[in-house]
């Protein structure tokens, strides 16, 4: 026999012996005023165990749940367990063709998406990750931490690392020099195929190095064409190229034993093909490793150490208040259950509100979710509240619950970011739409969450050429009614100096011409004084106009220098480390993707 923790032993048995050593010597209170002889005779005798036996009985009782605690055992034997992987690389084609969008929302992104799918369902596997064009690039060595593989393949930044070119024979190279035992290797593509016809070369290497080869095509055979990251499309000869999924791709897999599936809008595709590479596939050990099996023994001790205690306790005089010792105590403490917040019948109230929910009375179901997730602080209580108030249209209150929230699942945290999404798309809060729905697909991909998301930066798009639209014709129109007053404001001046004319013109020679010249020189004063009066204003307007524009450039500098940062921290990209040597053969009739 051994014990799995025999460190209560070491700790709490020594203070317990000192602790009823000092109650086994305890005196009764009356003993300290008569002797031994005359207690005797004072001492009514009822059947009942004397202080001392008492406390005998309960330092037995403790040191047999000292006992219990650390686990008696008897070993039972050992059980081997063993690890086994069929060790699979993922190869991910970063060419340029792979920007082709004519599956959703790019072949290079669809491809990491099915890349993703496949490690979250073989966690038990061993993935490595090689990203591919004209060079080889090392995403992941082989290893079963599927979770941080997955976060090394999510952060590839493919936008900057595109290359034109698909080199599958260097790529081969690369995977079959990662491992040089000299087992099967079992390499998975990811690829629109290239523009090769012909891969007797790759296939007649990869029978060589005995790599069987999995092949998922990405693409369509209708194509489309490349579009490049600044907007422009890639063009071979003075005309726009379609890049193609190439099928010819599928005797590399079909001629080294393993298989071709074309890509298709759901997860299926790459289900099969897991399954096929188990099929096909030889698993090795790994590791192994010797477990310990044991038969527990803790209940003996257990149920004796409650009998004993029975018996001591029962022995009490009713007329006694006996003083437990505090380490029974603690034992009740430890023993208790820490969780008491729930009701026993809280399961009625929240099945009532399920079944409002249900029926489509969302106001009753929201006052009981509410008060349960007020009483309890139940994420999940304030999260299906707020779907009811979300479905009486009240999205206020709807977002004020979805803030209150709180998931330790991750998924859960991603469903409650896109109904926040939902929420405030509800409100024309696109922005906070916007953002609700990027950090629900940061969490976790979902297809109805990333169309919503695209759906609400249209709209945002469309707001924003609006606005300007508006604010070009407000200027257009401020313009043309300034144009028309200083037309009309010179006219009016051109009349009536004309008026003075024919008026002094009808008036006799030489004192009326001496008034006229007086006159006139007092209209050009006066004109003289208005284009003064004007120029000084045009000089305020230019002034005006130009603390203006820097004003606006101060602040889109700011706005500049933000996105600049949510830019720097978004931009945790993986690093790569090229594989193998740059390739020297040039090809004339190299294809610019």
């Amino acid at each position: 026999m051994t014990f799995l923790h025999p460190e209560f032993l070491y700790y709490l048995l020594p203070p317990m012996f000192i602790l009823f050593g000092l109650l086994l010597t305890q005196k009764e209170s009356q003993a300290h005023f008569f002797s031994d002889h005359v207690m005797d005779k004072l001492r009514v005798s009822a059947n009942m165990l004397t202080l001392k036996a008492r406390n005998a009985l309960f330092l037995l009782t403790g040191i047999l749940l000292v006992v219990a605690l650390a686990e008696p055992v008897i070993k039972d034997g050992t059980i081997k367990v063993k690890a086994k992987s069929a060790d699979i690389m993922i190869a991910l084609d970063i060419s340029d063709s792979m920007l082709a969008e004519d599956v959703y929302p790019s072949r290079i992104e669809l491809a990491k998406k099915k890349a993703l799918t496949l490690l979250e369902d073989a966690p038990n596997e061993r993935f490595g990750i090689v990203a591919f064009a004209k060079n080889s690039y090392l995403v992941s060595p082989l290893s079963f931490d599927s979770g941080a593989v997955a976060f090394l393949l999510s952060k590839l930044d493919t936008s900057s690392i595109t290359q034109k070119g698909t080199d599958f024979l260097s790529m081969l190279e690369v995977v079959a020099n990662s491992q040089t035992k000299s087992e099967k290797k079992y390499l998975l593509i990811l690829s629109d195929g290239g523009d090769a016809r012909d891969f007797s070369k790759e296939i007649e290497y990869a029978k060589e190095k005995e790599i069987v080869v999995f092949i998922l095509g990405v693409g369509t055979q209708k194509g489309a064409p490349v579009k490049q990251v600044d907007g422009t499309y890639i063009k071979y000869k003075g005309d726009i190229i379609i890049s193609k999924l190439n099928e010819d791709i599928s005797s590399l897999a079909t001629k080294t034993g393993g298989v071709y599936i074309q890509n298709t809008t759901s997860d299926k595709d790459i289900q099969t093909m897991y399954e096929e590479i188990q099929s096909h596939s030889e698993k090795k050990e790994l590791k192994s490793q010797e477990i310990q099996k044991y038969i527990p023994l803790f209940y003996y001790p257990l149920g004796l150490a409650m009998f004993i205690l029975l018996i001591a306790t029962s022995s009490m005089s009713k007329r006694v208040t006996v003083n437990v010792p505090n380490i029974f105590l603690v034992f009740v403490v430890l023993g208790a259950s820490a969780d008491l917040k729930a009701g026993i019948l809280d399961f009625m109230e929240l099945d009532k509100a399920k079944k409002a929910y249900e029926a489509g009375e969302y106001e009753k179901s929201a006052k009981v979710y509410e008060k349960y997730a007020s009483e309890h602080n139940n994420g999940q209580s304030y999260f299906n509240a707020a779907n009811s108030y979300y479905k009486q249209n009240n999205y206020k209150k709807a977002l004020e619950y979805y803030e209150k929230a709180v998931f330790d699942d991750k998924y859960q945290r991603a469903k409650n970011f896109a109904n926040m999404g939902n929420a405030y798309a509800r409100t024309n809060s696109l922005e906070k739409a916007k953002e609700s729905y990027e950090k629900s697909l940061e969490i976790k991909e979902d297809k109805e969450v990333r169309e919503n998301l695209e759906a609400v930066k249209k709209e945002l798009d469309k707001q924003k050429q609006d606005k300007q639209e508006q604010q070009n014709n407000q200027n257009k129109e401020q313009n043309q009614k300034e144009n028309k007053d200083q037309k009309d404001q010179k006219n009016n001046k051109d009349q009536k100096s004309q008026e003075n004319k024919n008026k002094d013109s009808e008036n006799n020679s030489e004192d009326k011409q001496d008034k006229a010249k007086q006159k006139d020189k007092k209209e050009e004063s006066k004109s003289q004084k208005q284009q003064n009066k004007e120029d000084k204003k045009h000089k305020n307007d230019q002034q005006q106009e130009k603390e203006q524009a820097s004003a606006e450039i101060k602040q889109m500098s700011d706005a500049e220098m933000k996105k600049w940062i949510e830019q720097l921290k978004n931009k945790q990209n993986t690093y790569l480390y090229q594989l193998n040597k740059p390739q020297e053969r040039q090809n004339e009739n190299e294809k610019p993707w």
